[in-house]
């Protein structure tokens, strides 16, 4: 049996700390890497990650016509509102984009949810912000349970926000908080999340590829069920924590129920982009796209979808593959 993966492109990695216009204000970057992403107004935009030689982050937009060659915005992102939250934030990163359908289905209105990560004095939280144009974005808050990785399904369930997101209550050898499961969390406001009373929908395993998880881009539908890719790390090398991609099936009703999921990785770092950087030994699936896909419509088998990672903490590249053998990746393991 043919052995599942993700294909690199050809032109990786596609977004080098070279490619940010000095017009952001970051001079000099030192990396560009985890980057959201979504099909918007016919185009591929990528919210990146990008930190700057003094170890602040700020999110830069990107776009692309082909999804494989993006043109940088000259200016860093503004959530209007962030400026009233009280408590010191350290860092914001790591966002999630999400489209979703606003008023009746009839309208055709858009807009776009942004999930994303903050680090503050005691804990790392997630953030909520919207757009309708990725120009202007509007804040909506942060939760209060510490946690990372946090990702919208495309629509609601029971009139009711799910999302997938990673409690950070493991505590590694350097004293940093992370997680070894992900757990689905309801909410009707984006603001206030509450964990449903389920089990964990996605847990470790220990001594395998996939030890600590954390969820990657947000879930597509397709008719066998939601296809979520998940980064997991394996930590029982002494020398390093090796960040590698995996995929699940959720239910389409209830996400809680796992359908399937990948018995080995998907993607692994091989290539020097991936091994040497910041954070060597590191793919991160953290945006993805099929292109012309509505939101929340069900993806088809043979749909190519666009993954977007980061490599090394220190650059952003792409991976491909067919939904339907990612699928068959989940179900025959």
């Amino acid at each position: 049996m043919r052995q599942a993966s993700l294909h690199r492109a050809a032109e990786n990695p596609i977004l080098t700390r070279a490619d940010i216009p000095a017009a952001t204000g970051i001079l000099d970057p030192s990396s560009v890497f985890n980057p959201g992403a979504i099909e918007f107004g016919g185009r591929v935009h990528l919210m990146l990650r990008v930190q700057a030689r003094s170890r602040r982050t700020s999110f830069v937009m990107a776009s692309s016509t082909d999804g494989r060659t993006f043109e940088v915005e000259p200016q860093a992102v503004h959530f209007a509102g962030i400026e009233r939250e009280e408590r010191e934030l350290f860092h914001l990163y790591d966002a999630r984009l999400t489209a979703m359908q606003s008023g009746d289905s009839s309208s055709g209105d858009i807009e776009v949810l942004v999930t994303f990560a903050a680090d503050m004095q005691d804990a790392c939280r997630l953030g909520m912000a919207r757009t309708r144009d990725l120009v202007h974005f509007e804040f909506l808050g942060f939760s209060e349970t510490p946690a990372r990785n946090g990702v919208l399904f495309p629509r609601k369930f029971d009139g009711r926000y799910l999302r997938l997101e990673r409690p950070n209550t493991v505590v590694d050898a350097g004293g940093v908080a992370t997680g070894d499961a992900v757990r689905l969390a309801a909410s009707d406001d984006l603001i206030s999340w509450q964990p449903l009373d389920r089990p964990q929908v996605l847990e470790g395993r220990p001594r395998l590829w996939d030890e600590l998880v954390g969820s990657g881009p947000p879930p597509i539908a397709t008719r066998h069920g939601w296809l979520h890719l998940y980064h997991g790390v394996a930590t029982h090398f002494a020398s390093a924590n090796i960040y590698q991609a995996g995929a699940v099936l959720l239910d389409l009703e209830d996400p809680s129920l796992v359908l399937g999921r990948t018995d080995e990785n998907l993607l692994e770092p091989r290539e020097s982009y991936e091994l040497v950087g910041q954070v060597p030994n590191v793919v991160f699936p953290s945006g993805s796209v099929v292109r012309g896909l509505a939101p929340g419509a069900a993806a088809a088998d043979d749909d190519e979808l666009f993954v977007y990672y980061g490599a090394a903490d220190t650059s952003v590249a792409l991976a491909t593959a067919r939904i339907g053998d990612l699928v068959s990746a989940c179900l025959s393991s």
